[in-house]
């Protein structure tokens, strides 16, 4: 039997992998076990009073999230504020799979981690996204993973097919419009209701947004060519939910575009392309770990657009999180995640 503990159960992606688990096969035939679950500030108070949803885990008190507790589980799940995941994962064994949500180990770079997070570098791993090219290769039998962030994950799959072709121009444009969820659910004044009900705001312009260097990072993987990322981020009032729309200069036609999306995805289980004329929307996809993409053509500007829908919550952490974890231990990829959304 597999034990898994989830750090930082009290928010928004620890509840939600939380919900995917108890969903999961090898939780209803005995493989998986919930261990411990686990917050800072709440430790303490049960996990009823942060996820009332969680019916089966309702009388489960949360513990401290230490070494202490997190140790003896065979998977631990850090859903925890950035630049926490690093001393945690150092006093956890080898043996140990780790799934990091935080951004501690996207980057490669450390000069890049350092402008936009401003703490030592902690390394790389394996990073969970396995329809990029080379991924899932990589996450099979991992003991570390990194989660990709949820505006990374919904880019770089609208993106990687058309620059690993080189049929668009290497600078790129992305404009991302998500749900409050995706800010946490630390109490903050410019996400109370009042602020976001009837409103629609960017925010980290001109290139200022964390996500930016990971996004440009996964693309520059893919190519020889100096691969340029301008991002703008967009609070609308939902909660749920992420449309990337990405733009970029070719003379490339649709029929090219179409065929590497179509080549690229054939056989993905969650990333769907839509036919010609039909649109993704953000509430085709909530509560599953489906991705909507359209491509699309502008011929007077010669410009490639690409938009991708995806629940900010499922593939864009949580359930990224457990089909990475499915990889790592050699289960099914697909099991406990599912490509039916709910509607309305």
């Amino acid at each position: 039997m597999v034990s898994v503990a989830v750090a930082g159960a009290s928010g928004y992606a620890g509840g939600e992998i939380l919900r995917l688990l108890l969903g999961h096969p090898a939780y209803a035939d005995g493989r998986l076990r919930i261990g411990a679950v686990t917050a800072a500030a709440s430790a303490g108070t049960s996990l009823a009073e942060h996820h009332p949803h969680l019916l089966p885990l309702a009388n489960r008190v949360l513990e401290a999230t230490d070494a202490d507790t997190l140790s003896g589980h065979d998977v631990v799940f850090l859903a925890l504020p950035h630049g926490h995941s690093a001393a945690l994962a150092e006093q956890l064994g080898p043996e140990v799979l780790i799934v990091d949500c935080g951004a501690d180990f996207r980057l490669s770079d450390p000069a890049a981690w350092d402008r936009f997070y401003g703490s030592p570098h902690a390394g790389s791993w394996p990073y969970g996204l396995p329809e990029m090219p080379g991924a899932r290769d990589r996450l099979r039998g991992a003991r570390r993973i990194a989660v990709p962030g949820c505006y990374p994950t919904a880019a770089l799959l609208a993106l990687w097919p058309a620059v690993a072709e080189d049929l668009i121009d290497p600078a790129i444009t992305v404009v991302s419009v998500s749900g409050t969820s995706g800010a946490g659910r630390a109490a903050k004044p410019d996400l109370l209701g009042s602020e976001v009900i009837g409103s629609a705001r960017a925010y980290n312009v001109g290139g200022k947004h964390r996500h930016t260097p990971e996004i440009a990072q996964g693309l520059k993987s893919l190519t020889d060519k100096d691969v340029t990322v301008s991002f703008t981020p967009v609070l609308i009032p939902a909660s749920r939910g992420i449309l990337a729309t990405c733009t970029a200069r070719t003379d490339a036609t649709l029929s090219q575009i179409r065929a590497a999306y179509e080549k690229a995805y054939d056989a993905e289980p969650f990333v769907h392309v839509l036919p010609e004329g039909q649109l993704p929307k953000t509430g085709s996809v909530l509560g599953s770990n489906a991705a909507q993409l359209a491509v699309a053509l502008d011929e007077d500007a010669k410009t490639f657009v690409a938009i991708a829908a995806i629940d900010n919550l499922v593939k864009g952490t949580g359930g990224a999180a457990v089909q990475s974890m499915n990889l790592a231990l050699g289960w099914p990829e697909t099991e406990g995640l599912s490509i039916v959304g709910i509607a309305p």
